[in-house]
């Protein structure tokens, strides 16, 4: 690979450590912003997010993909319904993380890739290999597993999960970037955010711009329009990492966030383990590890059979244009593709 290339595709793995990584990290930024309540925090992230991703785009000055989108009503629609999804798994995100429930996030994005594959079975009608069922399987025993061990349905992480893997079927449906989805879904929001945000301030329970003596001050503002700018960030990573590097290695990197989520929700929020979770987690890890044993045996088997292919194109090219001089002695000239044959 020549050293250029390297030099790219470190450059893209560090970007998608530092998108997977940011993501990963957000349960640490969320109960910054307390007292302000889930709603609240979820209005202003609505808002700042327009507001930073416009000032992005001002400084890339890359408009040109409003236009033609602005002309193509079932793809603005589909942007629509995203914008929603993505609105309900921010506030449900939010609201958990706050309300100590971390580790319970974390299992929503580790479950995530095998409600995705079901999706892909029920919606777009994709046949699976053996091992993508086996992972599903094991997926869904996983999720009973939990059910016993939190006393009930782990309704916050399967919410996560199914409003995620939604949202990703419109995004790959509508074919935008990721810093133009989050533009367009931002935009679609903005007004009803915007709107909320003022009910509250009217109603006194909205945050932004009020001090209370010994609870929170302008800090607390300026974090709230700090939500806007994380939000942004590790979509522009994402996109750098993903011009770069091969989609196995981001199918590996998104495994980072949820683990660290995870072992925030452990080690720093302290939150429950008991052995009926420890084990519905071992069975996810487990089903996470069939799938991606299985993408990676396929990429290896891809690879092998374009390689074969390409060298079965050479070897056929060249022996349509040998010159007849190189037919060995002994034998009867042919035709190009007779050659070929007996070779």
């Amino acid at each position: 690979m020549p050293e250029t290339t390297q030099q790219e595709a470190g450059r893209g793995l560090w970007f998608g450590v530092a998108a997977y990584g940011i993501w990963g990290l957000f349960p640490l930024f969320w109960p910054l912003l307390e007292p302000g309540a889930a709603d609240d925090i979820l209005a202003n992230r609505m808002v700042w997010s327009l507001v930073a991703v416009v000032l992005l785009l001002l400084v890339q000055r890359h408009w040109g993909w409003i236009r033609p989108l602005l002309g193509q009503p079932r793809r603005l629609a589909m942007l629509g319904g995203a914008a929603v999804v993505i609105s309900v798994n921010w506030g449900v995100y939010i609201w958990a993380v706050n309300a100590g429930h971390v580790v319970e996030t974390s299992l929503g994005y580790f479950i995530n890739p095998l409600v995705t594959i079901a999706f892909g079975v029920l919606v777009l009608k994709e046949r699976l290999r053996r091992a993508q069922w086996v992972a599903v399987g094991i997926g869904a025993l996983a999720v009973a597993v939990l059910t016993v061990g939190y006393g009930r349905l782990p309704w916050i992480a399967l919410t996560l999960a199914l409003s995620f893997a939604t949202y990703g079927l419109l995004k790959k449906t509508v074919g935008l970037s990721g810093l133009e989805s989050l533009a367009a879904e931002s935009a679609f929001m903005f007004p009803f955010a915007l709107g909320y945000l003022v009910y509250l301030q009217v109603s006194g329970r909205g945050t932004f711009g009020h001090t209370v003596a010994g609870s929170f001050g302008w800090g607390h503002s300026g974090l709230l329009v700090l939500s806007g700018v994380i939000t942004a960030i590790p979509l522009l990573c994402f996109g750098a990492a993903a011009v770069r590097v091969p989609l196995t290695v981001l199918g590996l990197l998104q495994y980072l966030a949820p683990m660290f989520q995870f072992l925030i929700g452990v080690t720093v929020f302290h939150e429950s383990m008991p052995p009926a979770r420890w084990a519905g987690f071992a069975l996810v890890w487990a089903a996470l590890a069939v799938l991606t044993w299985d993408a990676l045996r396929r990429v290896r088997a891809d690879r092998t059979d374009r390689a074969a292919a390409q060298a079965r194109t050479a070897a056929a090219a060249s022996a349509a244009v040998a010159p007849a001089d190189a037919v060995p002695s002994g034998t009867t000239p042919t035709t190009g593709p007779a050659r070929a044959t007996t070779g």
